[in-house]
């Protein structure tokens, strides 16, 4: 006898909560960008970064260290720590299990193009399952963690 299992659609996040998190994460971001140049350049980050001798280590900081760590995060944890605290994570938009690294490290690149004119995180507001164009070209969509 086959069990009646009704599946449900997930609740997709929407555009105000997905904002939240998001400031959640930056401010995580810039206080831990923060402690790093203070433990490297003390007082003298500001007057040497102005003589142009900080790019090297701004690039890695500021710019490869964000991004592995949002990466890692979406890897092994399925959501930032402002998604988690809003109980998200990202999905796989055909699945809705763990996306591929592959398309996790897609959807950060593709932040570019939803950063033009900020349209691609408004039509999160106006998308049937709340999807950004990074979500789109990645294949994603962000969820609600369900209680079981």
């Amino acid at each position: 006898m086959a069990d009646n299992v009704t599946l449900r659609e997930p609740q997709y996040v929407g555009f105000w909560k997905r904002v939240l998190a998001s400031i959640i994460d930056t401010l995580i971001l810039v206080a831990a960008i923060g402690l790093i140049v203070v433990a490297v350049y003390g007082t003298q980050y500001v007057r040497l970064y102005y003589e142009g001798k900080t790019v090297l280590f701004d690039l890695l900081v500021q710019g490869l260290l964000p991004a592995l760590a949002v990466i890692v995060f979406w890897r092994y944890r399925s959501a930032t720590p402002g998604k988690m605290l809003i109980s998200a994570k990202i999905v796989d938009a055909e699945t809705f299990g763990a996306p591929s690294t592959g398309k996790l490290i897609g959807r950060y690149f593709a932040y570019i193009v939803s950063c033009i004119f900020m349209l691609g995180f408004i039509w999160i507001a106006f998308d049937k399952r709340k999807q950004g164009w990074h979500d789109k070209l990645a294949g994603t969509v962000v969820i609600y963690i369900e209680d079981d």
